[in-house]
């Protein structure tokens, strides 16, 4: 019988999943499809809140029998969603925000595990004081909105002075070989955005799809360019979209369908394209990590699960 004792950690043994991975809630990609795909596969699926959040949740529990949670941006919090969410999702984790202990113990009331992301020892200190269950912390290397300074491999060096608890490890991680790093480093799981923006089940659009697997690592850029409805908060892009944006004539770069209804997207938003986006994809804000350069396919999510977490349990046999 083959045996996975190294890919067992405190992280997996916390949430119930089979492998330390945990899916980065995207908004527009992290859609149900995907986080039943990656919490069937074994690994903790993630969404974001959305219009129909509840029945969301409720579907998923109807679809998979893996573990999933939800990721709520701290300046856009609706407490009502945090509440239900809690009582239907295994994890609910918080980024872009001081650790708050009165959200971590709504999260904790409706019987789910709390989690929050980090790009700082001192944040994780006070997501620790907070009574949080795990701390994600989060490198510079990140795609999308990045909380720190530093890069991944020295900012765990430095959460591990101040954490006992289960520590994800996250930015930059898109292949097994990163991966091993991470957990051979100390953390328990690890968090993975872009690789699973070129899934089969993403909800990216299929231009920024195609954006992404051409670019090299050199090709992404921090920066508060996509800013319109969150002022001053740093991600990281594709240089190409900056460059798009600026070049762009006008101030509507295209339109987004929610549901029924169907929403303007001002130049320097903050929404990536998702599949059912139309207008100037190019101009549009392409998050990716400085992993994008080890993404050169399209893949079923189960099929990058299986390849992150057997090559890294390989690897780590090897290194032992």
């Amino acid at each position: 019988m083959r045996m996975r004792l190294v890919l067992s950690t405190a992280f997996t043994e916390l949430v119930g999943c089979r492998v330390p991975i945990q899916l980065a809630g995207m908004p527009q990609v992290s859609v149900p499809r995907l986080a039943a795909a990656v919490a069937d596969a074994g690994g903790l699926g993630m969404i974001t809140p959305t219009h129909d959040t509840v029945e969301i949740l409720d579907q998923l529990a109807k679809e998979t029998s893996g573990k999933f949670g939800i990721n709520f941006l701290v300046p856009f919090l609706d407490l009502e969603i945090v509440e239900a969410a809690s009582s239907r999702a295994r994890v609910v984790d918080f980024h872009f925000g001081e650790p708050d202990a009165g959200l971590v113990a709504r999260v904790h009331q409706g019987k789910a595990l709390a989690g929050w992301q980090v790009g700082s020892a001192d944040e994780a200190r006070a997501a620790v004081d907070a009574g949080c269950d795990f701390v994600i912390a989060q490198g510079i290397e990140a795609g999308g909105h990045v909380r720190g300074e530093l890069p991944l491999l020295l900012l765990l060096d430095q959460v591990f002075d101040y954490v006992d608890l289960p520590v994800v490890a996250t930015g930059g991680i898109a292949t097994a070989r990163a991966m091993a790093a991470a957990l051979a480093a100390g953390a328990s799981a690890v968090r993975v955005g872009t690789r699973f923006i070129a899934s089969t089940e993403s909800g990216a659009h299929p231009r920024y799809v195609a954006l992404l697997l051409r670019a090299h690592a050199t090709d992404t850029i921090l920066t508060t360019t996509f800013s319109t409805d969150w002022p001053d908060a740093p991600h990281r892009v594709l240089r190409s979209c900056v460059e798009a944006a600026h070049a762009f004539r006008g101030e509507i770069v295209g339109e987004q369908h929610l549901g029924s209804s169907t929403n303007p997207i001002p130049r320097f938003a903050t929404p990536p394209p998702g599949r059912r986006t139309m207008g100037e994809i190019d101009a549009m804000a392409l998050y990716a990590g400085e992993s994008v350069g080890m993404v050169d396919d399209v893949r079923p999510a189960a099929a990058i699960v299986a390849e992150l977490a057997e090559g890294a349990e390989r690897l780590l046999r090897r290194w032992a």
